[in-house]
């Protein structure tokens, strides 16, 4: 199971469909949006959080797509389907390192980017936890769309037809919290919900996405 992980993680950050792709659309995102929208500073303040979360997001979206399709393309993938290890942990373990490639660097670089928006300590605070507790749902969710799209042609454009439904109670509850927390209100309540909805999705979703990589490959 580690070298499964070593293996993913080196083919992310080797082709840059994680590490760099990820990282660069969402700073990106967070250094533009400020030039379109203007020097209002309140207004920035108030809409900062969706830019944050909804940034991560198709961060997330940008990289995904890549998970199955070169173990499919070389045969691998049956492999790991005959392997020992239960295709469930091999799904774990393939959105773990999607997570540390994508959402856990973003989770560590937006309370940095969030210094630009004037935000005060405890809001980048949150910011940071948001972020490190919802974006493992995120990945979660998108391996799973990932096994529905296995070996179809346009796949990627197909994929975020498929899951943004899903993203949407991490993305509500973890923008929520962000606005929360800057407007000084009590966060703990949208904070557990988004926690709840990330342990639910990594429980449910991986028996999910073995039966769906194994009716791909029929």
């Amino acid at each position: 199971m580690i070298s499964i992980l070593k293996r993913d993680i080196l083919l992310s950050v080797r082709s840059g469909t994680g590490f760099s792709l990820s990282l660069s659309f969402f700073l990106l995102m967070i250094i533009f949006a400020p030039l379109a929208i203007g020097p209002d500073d309140l207004l920035l303040k108030k809409i900062a959080p969706g830019i944050l979360w909804l940034s991560a997001l198709l961060s997330c979206l940008l990289s995904i797509d890549h998970i199955f399709q070169s173990d499919f393309e070389d045969g691998s993938l049956e492999a790991l389907i005959i392997a020992p290890i239960p295709l469930e942990s091999t799904i774990l373990i393939k959105t773990f390192a999607h997570w540390v490639t994508s959402g856990l660097l973003i989770a560590l670089i937006a309370p940095l980017i969030g210094v630009l928006y004037n935000f005060d300590f405890n809001s980048l605070l949150w910011i940071f936890l948001s972020l490190l507790v919802g974006t493992p749902g995120l990945s979660m969710i998108g391996v799973f769309g990932a096994s529905l799209t296995i070996g179809l042609k346009k796949g990627g454009l197909l994929l975020p037809v498929l899951i943004m439904p899903f993203y949407t109670p991490t993305l509500i509850f973890g923008s929520q919290t962000i606005m929360r927390a800057v407007d000084g209100l009590e966060v703990t309540s949208t904070f557990l919900l988004m926690a709840g909805i990330t342990a639910l999705v990594i429980a449910l979703m991986p028996f999910a996405a073995t039966k769906a990589v194994k009716a791909s490959l029929k």
